[in-house]
């Protein structure tokens, strides 16, 4: 049988949502060691989601995406989502 596993680095700054995805009939499918994720979220805050609580995730989050890219024989792209509308993620990127 084959299995596929998605090349995805999940981040966020507080840890339900990932906590719903791991729980989800999805969930089985995403590498735990690929799920970055603070411990308190923003609060609703762009500024502490960019200059704190994001900050700290950065370096972790780039690591995640350099060992999946490294993996790869021929990467050729990536693809983003992220929510700049508000919440706590907003000030992430």
């Amino acid at each position: 049988t084959m299995r596929f596993v998605p090349r995805a680095c999940l981040v966020d700054l507080e840890p339900g949502i990932m906590d719903v995805i791991k729980a989800s009939p999805m969930g089985p499918l995403f590498k735990p060691d690929n799920m970055c994720f603070g411990a308190s979220g923003a609060g609703n805050n762009w500024a502490k989601g960019h200059y704190t609580e994001g900050a700290e995730l950065i370096d972790e989050a780039v690591d995640i995406i350099r060992r999946e890219t490294e993996g790869c024989d021929c990467p050729q792209g990536f693809q983003l989502t992220q929510s700049i509308g508000g919440g706590t993620g907003s000030g992430m990127g």
